[in-house]
């Protein structure tokens, strides 16, 4: 693999990332047969196929999974040598990758949008997962930062809250619990309920709570986007317990209702985080900075405080 290129490692790496060549190509801007093209020459360096190829679908053979592991250890070398001499040369510039949780979308790209405008020579890619595969992107060096709620312990990470993150329960406006005053968590199990996955900050918040109360509840469907189960408990399918941050259009307009629990809104904090291991780059200390003075006052602004039904 002596002759193997930088160029070939990254479209690899985003290849394996999409499963698919067509993706990786839109990501990086590329035309599909200019990813199948690099990619067979790094498996001709190989001497090994990397992927197997199942329509426009592909997945990674054993050999690629090896050789995966090594890409992204050079490709995080590469980025963090980038890093040490963009700091020497004191630039606030170059590429800035952000991963954030899906419920951070409602509030972090006004943000960003923000942080642009200052740092207009910053390149921002901006990722979005569930807490799961944010840790998973820490953990491979694929972005710098995280914004999340709660922070991974399966790293070395530092995790500095930058506000509040209020989780409540929520309704179909004209549900009766919703005009009844406080709900206590046990007139709960009688309701349906549609959730965020296993492996979610909300989902990891809600069970934490049912614990502390000694309730549990029916979970009819489960989905991993806030924008549907939002549908779904306005369309009258169920209640639901989100992030107070997703639903601040619907309480504006009265499409939704915040039901008043006893022991909410749980209260969580919202985080930024880096791998301890990893050298930030001046332009995402300039961001961490911009995110730890300005984030609790954005949101304060937009969302203030927890609105009860």
């Amino acid at each position: 693999m002596k002759n193997a290129t930088f160029r070939q490692l990254r479209i690899f790496s985003e290849a394996a990332r999409q499963s698919s060549f067509a993706e990786a190509a839109r990501v990086l801007h590329l035309t599909p047969p200019a990813v199948s093209m690099q990619i067979k020459e790094l498996e001709s360096q190989v001497g090994l196929p990397l992927f197997e190829r199942n329509g426009r679908q592909v997945q990674l053979t054993t050999a690629g999974e090896y050789v995966l592991v090594y890409a992204r250890r050079i490709l995080a070398g590469l980025k963090d040598a980038e890093d040490a001499v963009a700091r020497l040369r004191k630039l606030e510039a170059g590429q800035l990758a952000i991963g954030m949780v899906s419920t951070a979308k409602y509030f972090l790209p006004r943000l960003l949008a923000e942080f642009r405008r200052e740092h207009p020579a910053v390149e921002i890619k901006l990722v979005t997962g569930n807490r799961e595969q944010l840790v998973a992107l820490l953990h491979g060096g694929d972005v710098d930062i995280a914004i999340m709620g709660r922070p991974p312990k399966e790293l070395a990470t530092r995790a500095e809250p930058f506000a509040a993150q209020p989780h409540v329960f929520v309704a179909p406006c004209g549900h009766p619990l919703a005009g009844q005053g406080t709900v206590l968590p046990q007139q709960l199990r009688e309701q349906p309920f549609v959730m965020r996955e296993a492996g979610s900050g909300t989902r990891a918040a809600l069970e934490q709570f049912l614990e502390q109360q000694r309730v549990s509840l029916s979970i009819v469907m489960e989905m991993d986007s806030n924008e549907t189960i939002k549908q779904a408990v306005m369309a009258g399918m169920g209640l639901s317990f989100l992030s107070l941050h997703t639903v601040g259009l619907e309480l504006r307009h009265g499409l939704i209702a915040v039901l008043d629990v006893h022991g909410t809104p749980v209260t969580r904090a919202w985080n930024c985080v880096h791998t301890l291991s990893k050298l930030l780059s001046p332009a995402a200390e300039a961001f961490r900075y911009f995110i730890l003075e300005r984030g609790e006052a954005f949101l304060a602004e937009q969302f203030g405080r927890p609105v009860v039904a």
